[in-house]
């Protein structure tokens, strides 16, 4: 009779302690990700999420492969999202929800939540993928312990759980940039052609997805530098510029498209988004959303990590920190100021803190003894102030300010009134009043009647005609009077009020359109309680 030898069962055994944590840790990164991720629905608070979505439907309708639009250039997230409506629209059809594609169309201009929450579910997986590949990146590193402390930094992260629930590129070309990392190390360890090949795949597929993305090629680029494969180096940048062509031909078939939007987003100054040169802007980033999101003591751990690890660690040192190092820069060098800019350097950050972390507690029990009860202690101060933020960010997204202000028009604003709304507040389609929405050019429009119309993205665009946004600042000066209505309610002019010296031609358009009226409700977000922009509603004439 055989017997399983002892020291392979002890190590099967010795697995599952470490299995557990982790599905404990994707399952509460799952839990928080998926918590509210409805928010909104079926109004529109983010302004980029229609456009993609938009962007994404128009290609399925009209049949192209060619987004027609590169600001970021967004490419691979496009037909992810035309994958998903499609996904949505065929079941729908199988199951008899849908009428045929026409049939479908109409019901996603009637409720576009029917689209958009899948969209958001695809994103939360792209977030769930993240936290799982900063636990293998942290895994091959350091081990077991860091890498489930790093992925559990990330899980709990508010800023990563927030974008992880919004339809934008950040969060999966971060994935992409974390499997390019992980192609790196793995180039570090072994220099196969195959790893060369797949690094220069991912970057491409992360350059497709978020142009800053391809920062991150320099950590293969320095790996095979310091190894001093030369040819496989030069494959690898071979490799890369294809596999982004590959991924989105359209930058080169319609370069006219790409020149025009890439300027568009080239903007100098952006209401409330305004840098203040490089050295401002990092401490804007480290004082304002990082250290919310992180904590004091996390964002401690994580700039000493970094340094600490790339002084100890030649992995870390040459396979992650030049990519990430190059995007900080990057990112801090720029006009404008956006949080969402920092979505891939969350998990750079949760691996040094992870690292950190590591190091401390060894260091208090460097024999062992206590360790668990120092290990869990230390875990719970790093972990709690982090959590906590995530659920008082989940509170406020819950309770924001644009659907108090729904609430406060239905309970105040009589049936047949006129309403100009300056944010995507679809959920008061239903109401009995007549709306107007802002877009650019055109002046104010109204939503049920270019929802019934099946606007397109491309129409939203040259009507927007490079406008920085798409609200009542922004609107044409000879379609003001477009704009006229009993009630007229703001969520933009406080961000023009912050900075009256740029955008002296908006707040004229605003006294120009609340001239005469009466403020009858200030909407203001309540900290731990609700987010979103101050709400200004004016009664411009009476009912």
């Amino acid at each position: 009779m055989t017997t399983t030898p002892r020291p392979y069962r002890n190590r099967t055994w010795a697995k599952w302690p470490e299995r557990l944590a982790l599905l404990a840790v994707l399952a509460g990164a799952t839990w928080l990700r998926l918590d509210g991720v409805d928010f909104g629905l079926p109004a529109l608070n983010d302004p980029d999420e229609p456009l993609f979505m938009m962007t994404a439907f128009d290609m399925l309708r009209n049949g192209t492969p060619n987004p027609g639009w590169f600001g970021h250039p967004g490419t691979i997230t496009l037909y992810c999202l035309a994958l998903v409506i499609a996904a949505v629209g065929v079941v729908g059809m199988i199951t008899g929800r849908f009428d045929g594609a026409e049939g479908f169309a109409a019901a996603v201009f009637a409720d576009p939540s029917i689209v958009f929450l899948p969209a958001r579910l695809f994103i939360v997986a792209c977030g769930i993928a993240c936290v799982f590949l900063t636990y293998l990146i942290g895994r091959r590193l350091w081990g077991p312990r860091p890498g489930l402390i790093g992925a559990a930094i990330l899980a709990v992260n508010a800023l990563h759980v927030e974008y992880s629930q919004v339809i934008r590129t950040d969060v999966q070309a971060s994935m992409f940039m974390l499997l390019c990392v992980f192609a790196s190390l793995s180039i570090y360890d072994h220099g196969r052609r195959r790893d060369y090949v797949l690094a220069g795949l991912l970057v491409g597929l992360a350059c497709a997805t978020k142009w800053p993305a391809a920062a991150i090629a320099l950590s293969p680029v320095f790996v095979g530098l310091a190894r001093r494969d030369y040819r496989m180096t030069g494959l690898f940048g071979i490799i890369a510029v294809g596999a982004l062509l590959a991924a989105s031909p359209f930058l080169l078939l319609d370069h006219a498209a790409v020149m025009r939007d890439l300027t568009a987003e080239a903007r100098p100054v952006h209401p409330g988004a305004t840098g203040s040169g490089l050295f401002g802007n990092l401490m804007a980033y480290t004082t304002g959303p990082l250290l919310a999101s992180f904590g004091a003591i996390g964002l401690v751990l994580a700039f000493a990590g970094s340094v600490g690890a790339a002084w100890r660690d030649r992995r870390w040192l040459l396979a992650v920190v030049p990519g990430f190092g190059l995007f900080v820069m990057l990112v801090a060098s720029q006009h404008l100021i956006w949080t969402r800019w920092l979505v891939p350097l969350l998990p750079f950050f949760a691996l040094s803190a992870a690292w950190a972390w590591d190091r401390a507690v060894r260091f208090l029990s460097p024999r062992g003894r206590v360790s668990a009860l120092v290990s869990v202690a230390a875990l719970i101060l790093l972990l709690a102030p982090m959590l906590g933020e995530a659920r008082t960010m989940a509170t406020e997204r819950r309770n924001d300010t644009r659907q108090l202000a729904s609430a406060w028009i239905r309970a105040h604003v009589p049936a047949a009134s006129s309403i100009v709304v300056e944010h995507g507040a679809l959920d008061l389609l239903d109401g009995p009043w007549t709306l107007r929405f802002p877009l650019g050019s055109a002046g104010c429009i109204d939503p049920r009647e270019a929802l019934s119309s099946k606007i397109s993205a491309r129409q939203v665009e040259h009507r927007r005609s490079g406008r920085a946004v798409v609200d009542l600042g922004h609107i044409d000066p000879e379609q003001v009077e477009t704009c006229r209505a009993d009630f007229i309610v703001l969520s933009h002019l406080s961000r023009y009020r912050a900075d009256p010296a740029n955008y002296r031609a908006p707040l004229q358009r605003y006294r120009q359109l609340v001239s005469g009226g009466t403020l009858v409700a200030r909407i203001e977000p309540e900290p731990g309680e609700s987010g979103g922009p101050e709400i200004l509603i004016y009664r411009l004439r009476q009912p």
